[in-house]
């Protein structure tokens, strides 16, 4: 399976930034991965890290972080983002991988994480082998994924993708072993304009017209799933 080019922040990457921003502003869903596994004092990969914006974020206590990202112009960005750690934050590197073929030694991580870059479910199973190669032996990985089935960004999700089935990702995941943690978030902005470049890029037009038709305000109920699985 080869790389599935990502519209939304390999063609958006400044307003994708800015859609990390306003997802899970709580912190939900890293409290959520911490009670299941914290990484202070291991280390950690993100697989798929875009522009890097998790990377600092897993610095902060980790070890050490890599990260590992297939689209070039992303690795330098990301990159860029990590060149000066600041005082007390742990090495961070950024390779070109993929998810199919981590460039890294066997048993080397402690914890990985991958974020809306598994929803697809079936198709993933190069990349759940090459967990099971780079995470050690009592390590855990995460996958945070959109949950379809609930939220007004689930509905939303549904008809922009109609394609994917909540059901069958339920159950791809956990014919693998994965256990699941449902996390209600949401995605908060700061101002209309940038709300609505968020939806653009995330639907197809017609579907963003409509979601823009629909909701007026700036805040919108998001349910993800925590997949986890250790090793």
């Amino acid at each position: 399976m080869g790389v599935i080019p990502s519209p939304n922040i390999w063609e958006h990457p400044g307003t994708y930034e800015l859609e990390n921003r306003a997802f899970d502003p709580d912190g939900l869903v890293e409290r959520a991965m911490r009670e299941v596994a914290d990484w202070a004092g291991r280390d950690v990969l993100d697989i798929g890290c875009g522009t890097g914006f998790h990377l600092p974020r897993f610095a902060a206590t980790a070890r050490s972080v890599t990260g590992v990202e297939p689209h070039a112009p992303l690795v330098s960005l990301a990159r860029r983002r990590t060149a000066r750690s600041g005082p007390g934050l742990a090495p961070v590197s950024v390779v070109a991988g993929s998810a199919e073929a981590v460039p890294l030694p066997p048993a080397s991580v402690d914890v990985a994480h991958a974020r809306w870059a598994y929803f697809f479910g079936p198709g993933c199973e190069p990349g759940l082998r090459e967990l099971g190669r780079v995470v050690r032996r009592g390590g855990t990985a995460f996958v945070i994924d959109n949950d379809g089935s609930r939220s007004t960004f689930g509905r939303w999700f549904r008809t922009g993708y109609p394609t994917v089935d909540p059901d069958a990702v339920e159950r791809f995941w956990s014919a693998h072993g994965w256990s699941r943690t449902p996390v209600d978030t949401e995605w908060r902005f700061e101002d209309r304009t940038t709300f609505e470049a968020v939806v653009g890029i995330e639907f197809d037009p017609a579907t963003a017209r409509a979601i823009l038709d629909e909701h007026e305000g700036m805040t919108v109920d998001y349910a993800v799933n925590v997949w986890w699985r250790r090793f």
